[in-house]
């Protein structure tokens, strides 16, 4: 297959188009669905999702955190759909994250967070799907058709979502022009795809892997991994740096892979001590900063663009692991648009 060719390929591209329209479609309707939650009164809010969609919901939870000083859980589908065993909700707002709106667990928890009463809003690329005929506010995101399994701009749509809501939750106008600018943010970090190519050549016959982030960049940890796995089917495992301290260090041994997202922010200068141990143990380290001095301490690096706020920074730093993942799997000879057992709509109860 000719790369360039793949849907997967395509769909990578086809991000800053994406996000334009999501972020232009869609702002009047999260401006009102904004104004609703300040109207109830919200006390939390509970995210339901899977997969990647559930790595856009751990964006979700540092975002709201920090922005609109939400309390933000992941919900325990198995609870609502198998044990029957459904928590209390209270004056939550409970948000299903899923690109297809088909898997009943993830519809469950809408449906009984509903029937208490709660407040429901779906994030989907389908409005007319089974999660968005539960909720009450339905952000639509405006992706296309996905047609790669591995999901790419559909991520981005969702974490873009939730950022546009943050951004009406605070009515910070500094907020909506700093989101506003990402796609074409986006657009620059697609240049970097040749370069990023011949990166992942060395990476061949790479088996295992850890991928590293902490704060905002945690989600897009949990996120490269996946696609790791996915497409490339390598044994990447996504840790918190603070996690890795605990116990799984003890991984490291010379030569050992680690790629470390540390965009600029208040995190940064942790990242690096942090690094400097992974350094002491020998790892073979790829860093994916913006920031020059960052860059410097990995044996390769994939730069960032400069500009781009912390809080905004998992829609632009999970682009060039998209691309590298995409690259990993082509040298591998793999097919990027199907891997092998997937498929594209997963329906878990």
């Amino acid at each position: 297959m000719v790369l360039e060719q793949s849907h997967l390929y395509r769909e990578i591209h086809e991000q800053p188009a994406v996000l334009r329209s999501l972020i232009e479609r869609e702002r009047p309707g999260i401006k009102r669905f904004a104004s609703a939650i300040r109207a109830r009164g919200v006390d939390y809010i509970v995210i339901a999702a899977r997969g990647t969609s559930d790595n856009a919901g751990r964006y979700a939870q540092y975002l709201f955190g920090a922005m609109n000083e939400y309390m933000v859980a992941l919900a325990t589908p198995s609870l609502y759909s198998i044990y029957r065993k459904p928590p209390r909700f209270g004056n939550a707002l409970v948000i299903g994250i899923s690109q297809s709106g088909k898997s009943p667990d993830i519809v469950s928890v809408l449906a009984e967070a509903r029937r208490q009463g709660a407040m429901t809003a779906a994030i989907t690329n389908f409005p007319d799907s089974d999660l968005a005929r539960q909720a009450e506010h339905v952000i639509t995101l405006n992706a296309g058709e996905e047609k790669s399994i591995a999901a790419t701009k559909t991520y981005t749509a969702s974490l873009a979502a939730i950022a546009l809501l943050s951004a009406e939750l605070t009515g910070d106008e500094e907020m909506r022009q700093a989101l506003g600018a990402i796609p074409e943010k986006v657009e620059g970090l697609l240049a970097l795809s040749p370069q990023i190519g011949v990166l992942a050549e060395r990476y061949r016959y790479m088996r295992d892997c850890v991928v590293l982030g902490r704060g905002f960049s945690y989600a897009t940890a949990f996120e490269f991994a996946l696609k790791m796995k996915e497409l490339t089917y390598t044994i990447a495992e996504p840790y918190s740096s603070a996690d890795f301290m605990h116990g799984p260090l003890a991984l490291i041994e010379h030569g050992f892979p680690a790629f470390v997202v540390a965009p600029s922010g208040v995190l940064l200068p942790e990242m690096m001590q942090f690094v400097q141990t992974l350094r002491q143990r020998e790892a073979e380290i790829v860093m994916i900063s913006d920031d020059a001095d960052a860059q410097a301490l990995g044996r390769a690096a994939i730069p960032l663009p400069a500009g781009v706020p912390e809080w905004l920074s998992p829609l632009t730093a999970i682009v060039p692991c998209q691309l590298f993942a995409m690259h990993l799997a082509a040298v591998r000879d793999f097919d990027p648009d199907h891997p092998r057992g997937l498929r594209k709509v997963t329906e878990t109860k």
